[in-house]
């Protein structure tokens, strides 16, 4: 195949999303929109990818990067002039020898995060087959305002009808056009200099080049793709149908993996989430970015987990929170309201219930009590707390980084830890327990004489 090119239209400043952000660096499934497009062009291993973007949007570049795409450049459309003149910018970034080569250039959106590899290879196809230009086209269930594709019987596209130029019979048809195209360099390069900006909203419009190319007698040809997968957001409600959509295709191919999801549409995955097969997960669990969950752990409900790793056979909830930086060994458990954040926590170690966990290195087969908090922090710098193997932590101790409480040893419940403990040692640190016979009975005769003398005045 031809060398494959791509322009990627992410200058957009999104007004209907409300927000300061960049419209294209709004997330589903915890990666920004243009991320998702950005991972389906970086597949095709395109030969260089242009990303056009407006100013002081130097977040959305990086997100090149983090597609693994090898080779990009970043275009700045510094007045928002149509979908014509972005594309035009992004051409000169690709540069002459993108043009020379006679390549494929294909143009998408940095806002339809459902696009998949496999339809932009489709669409390249076409081109390599004798298209001048191949646009991406669907059936609308409902094709009320999207432009429509006027094909004639040999199934080449002779123009785009937009809805307020359609008549009453070419408004019966629904297969309408996506915006995302594919182009011979040369043509794209030759015809996009002759689109005008001589409409309503002064631009220039990338589907006037469909217009010179038939006029021209080159070949228009279609390629089909299901309507949900070129849907644009432009404003929260459709941010929340595109999230929607990748959830249940992430749930599916989980549990066709082999994963069980007891209440799937109660489970939010990230995309980079990785859960091997014979994990459990009950209802009402979040997985943010950077979790990898080995074979044979459950997971149970009301839990949220971000930048963790778990191993086989573990045991996470119920209302767990798993915070970056967590690692959990084989067998080892985190229990009912436990938060954990940058804690190592060895094989078969476990933390029950109601306790914190921070900055931690905790051994294999250690238990931690109840309440217990590690004190990682004294307002300014963060400190570690080491815990041995086998060591036993009594409930509601508070262990004050830096401190290492070493194998074996044992600290009573209560205890509030400032100083390192020797392997298999007691340590208590709390106050000594004073017993005073009567008072109890003395203090509620006390009151009750009281309240009796303030009741009679």
């Amino acid at each position: 195949m031809k060398p494959i090119n791509c322009i990627v239209l992410a200058a957009g400043k999104g007004t209907r999303m409300k927000s300061d952000r960049p419209k294209v660096m709004h997330k589903v499934a915890g990666r920004p929109l243009v991320g998702h497009v950005l991972t389906s062009v970086a597949a095709v291993n395109p030969a260089q990818v242009a990303l056009v973007v407006g100013p002081d949007m130097e977040m959305v570049a990086d997100q090149a990067t983090k597609a693994g795409l090898s080779s990009y450049r970043v275009a700045l459309q510094q007045d928002r002039l149509g979908t014509g003149h972005a594309a035009r910018i992004g051409l000169e970034a690709l540069g002459s020898e993108a043009v020379a080569a006679d390549s494929i250039v294909i143009v998408l959106f940095g806002d339809t995060p459902l696009i998949r590899s496999e339809t932009i290879w489709r669409l390249a196809q076409q081109v390599e087959d004798g298209a001048a230009v191949a646009i991406l086209g669907f059936n609308a269930a409902v094709p009320t305002g999207y432009g429509r594709l006027l094909v004639n019987d040999t199934g080449q596209v002779t123009g785009i009808r937009e809805e307020n130029d359609a008549s009453d019979e070419e408004k019966k048809i629904t297969l309408c056009n996506s915006g995302v195209m594919a182009f011979n360099s040369k043509v794209l390069s030759e015809l996009l200099p002759q689109v005008r900006a001589d409409n309503a909203k002064g631009e220039y419009y990338l589907t006037d080049v469909v217009g010179l190319a038939a006029g021209r007698g080159l070949r228009v040809a279609v390629e089909t793709c299901a309507e949900e997968e070129v849907m644009g957001i432009n404003n929260r409600l459709e941010l929340s149908r595109a999230e929607a959509r990748m959830q249940q295709m992430l749930r599916e191919q989980m549990m066709l993996s082999g994963v069980t999801l007891i209440a799937p549409e109660t489970v939010y995955f990230s995309m980079d989430t990785v859960i091997e097969p014979d994990v459990v997960i009950e209802p009402h669990v979040v997985f943010g970015p950077g979790v990898k969950v080995e074979s044979g752990v459950v997971i149970h409900g009301f839990s949220h987990i971000e930048g963790a790793t778990i191993g086989a056979g573990a045991q996470v909830g119920p209302f767990a929170r798993l915070r970056p930086g967590t690692a959990l060994a084989a067998r080892s458990k985190v229990g009912n309201f436990v938060e954990t954040k940058n804690a190592q926590v060895a094989e078969g170690a476990k933390i029950n219930h109601l306790s914190y966990v921070g900055d931690a290195i905790v051994g294999a087969k250690a238990n931690i009590g109840a309440g217990t908090i590690t004190c990682n922090y004294d307002g300014f710098d963060k400190y570690v707390t080491r815990i041995g193997a086998g060591a036993f932590i009594g409930s509601n101790s508070a262990l004050v980084a830096p401190v290492n409480i070493a194998d074996g040893a044992f600290v009573g419940s209560g205890s509030v830890v400032v100083r390192d403990v020797e392997a298999d040692a007691l340590a208590l640190a709390r106050g000594e327990q004073v017993n005073k016979a009567g008072w109890a009975a003395r203090f509620r005769a006390m009151k009750q004489a009281a309240k009796a003398s303030k009741t009679a005045k």
